[in-house]
């Protein structure tokens, strides 16, 4: 059980002398010693451990009060692993912390003890201190709110010089931009968010999200997902600064390593791409416009979105230039810069290109004095741009196909909620028939009442362990409320008889 805010009481000096004294754990902050000393008070170590995903992967189900009670001591005990760990302490220090028969914090640990024997705890509390001490040391404490501002600026410094290669390295980019963009409203590398919102700011599909997340961004160290949403809940995510060697992107495959053509199969692969190793491109202006329908795979796409941010971080650069700070090979360098010049968006004097006085804002080369063939008609606007690919609308239709999965999802928790059994669909000249399972709990509509509960037939009072589904079914409320459909059945005729033997 958890105690609300309201009860907690900061510890006493002596309680803090204690800890900190004779540990020599100077730096131990006072919320460490509160989780240590009392335990967590608020529950903040307990989301998600009573309840987990079932072996199909989407529905919840709720885990064995043993089953939830251990994991939320791990998290408590892996927490404050932390916390010896980043106030310099030793993993002596954190045993004698966790055995201490005073200390709540380390009731998981002692339990473990009790029953499975002193050296069993002693490996525990072993490889807990060594996970932390990695996760410390390979990790940077914020210690306020401008500490994370740095490390986010510092990380997007990181994303815009690291070169993309090839066109699953730059949907890879825009999955990270639009990660962080989440980073910056939460204020730090933890975030919250859904495959769905990631996939429509960055105007790709889930499954090329999944695809770019497994295969470039977690293996290159970017981005992890440290928790799977479930119900009305996104995941939880944390960015990384790509610490691998291969920035985000594995060097094994050609199609990774951007050439102006196929290597021959005999010669493998070119010993070195042709873009340079660093790259140098402006991410906001990429995040600004990866959303748009201009921009989908069909339209302008990834390249034209790289070479832009290119052009507005560095104007007046020559082919051979915007090859290195965009990461994108020579020849759909040429090839998307001829497209966009067709709409007027970018223009070249001699051998340099650069972006059109007014293109960011999505209205082309409109300006009289700009210098540009009189033979093309500037496009006025993002949204012309897509209607001449024929992209216009799939926004929209990605938002609309999003907001239908989530009605679905939602009404199938409810389902599971109101342990209702799944119809069965049977198929009948070619079309599909649904046949209702048979069910003893329809409710008698001379029962039901205006605020959903069931009204006794011999009392005409409202029962209090009884409600009815929005389906209609009748639903039986008890302290274990984790019923099957079939206990449901029998607890409702045995009810019913009682109630016609009454009657």
């Amino acid at each position: 059980p958890t105690v609300s805010d309201s009860t907690h009481q900061p510890l006493p000096q002596r309680q803090l002398t204690h800890l900190r004294g004779p540990l020599g754990l100077s730096r131990l902050s006072s919320a460490a010693a509160d989780l240590i000393l009392l335990g967590d008070l608020t529950g903040r170590y307990a989301s998600g451990s009573y309840t987990r995903l079932d072996s199909s992967g989407r529905a919840v189900v709720l885990r064995a009060d043993r089953q939830g009670a251990a994991e939320h001591g791990h998290r408590i005990t892996a927490a404050i692993a932390c916390h010896v760990a980043r106030a310099g302490g030793t993993g002596d220090q954190l045993t004698q912390l966790l055995l201490h028969p005073e200390h709540e914090g380390g009731r998981h640990a002692r339990h473990i003890a009790l029953r499975s024997g002193q050296s069993r705890a002693l490996d525990y509390i072993r490889r807990v201190w060594d996970s932390a001490s990695e996760a410390v040391s390979t990790t940077r404490a914020l210690e306020s709110r401008h500490d994370a501002y740095e490390i986010l600026a510092a990380l997007r410094d990181r994303i815009e010089t690291t070169p993309w290669r090839g066109e699953r390295g730059r949907t890879a980019l825009r999955v990270l931009r639009a990660h962080l963009n989440f980073a910056e409203i939460a204020g730090g590398p933890l975030h919250h968010a859904s495959e769905r919102q990631t996939a429509e700011q960055a105007g790709i599909s889930r499954t090329t999200l999944r695809v770019v997340y497994e295969t470039v961004l977690k293996p290159g160290g970017w981005l992890r997902r440290l928790r799977v949403g479930h119900g009305r809940e996104g995941s939880t995510w944390y960015l990384d600064n790509g610490s691998t060697p291969s920035h985000g992107a594995p060097t094994s495959l050609s199609r990774f390593r951007t050439t102006q053509s196929p290597p021959d199969p005999a010669l493998e692969e070119w010993t070195t791409p042709e873009t340079a190793t660093t790259a140098d491109i402006d991410s906001t202006v990429l995040g600004r416009l990866m959303g748009h329908d201009a921009f989908a795979h069909h339209g302008l796409g990834s390249a034209a979105l790289m070479i832009i941010s290119a052009l507005h971080q560095r104007p007046d650069q020559t082919v051979g230039e915007l090859v290195g700070t965009s990461s994108v090979s020579r020849a759909t360098t040429y090839r998307t810069l001829r497209r966009l010049a067709e709409h007027g968006l970018v223009h070249h004097t001699g051998e340099t290109w650069a972006l059109a006085p007014r293109a960011l804002e999505g209205l082309g080369n409109s300006l009289p004095e700009a210098d540009t063939c009189p033979a093309l008609e500037p496009a006025h606007g993002w949204d012309t741009v897509a209607e001449q690919y024929g992209t216009t609308g799939l926004a929209t239709q990605r938002k609309a196909l999003h907001a239908a999965q989530r009605a679905a999802y939602r009404e199938a928790l409810n389902r599971l909620a109101e342990h209702r059994s799944r119809a069965v669909v049977i198929v009948r000249d070619g079309r599909q028939v649904l046949v209702p399972t048979p069910r003893p709990d329809e409710v008698s509509s001379a029962w039901h009442t205006s605020y959903g509960h069931v009204l006794d037939p011999v009392t005409g009072r409202a029962t209090p362990d009884w409600r009815i589904a929005t389906d209609g079914r009748l639903i039986l409320i008890t302290p274990a409320d984790q019923r099957s459909y079939d206990e449901l059945a029998a607890a409702h005729a045995e009810a019913l008889s009682e109630w016609e033997s009454a009657a």
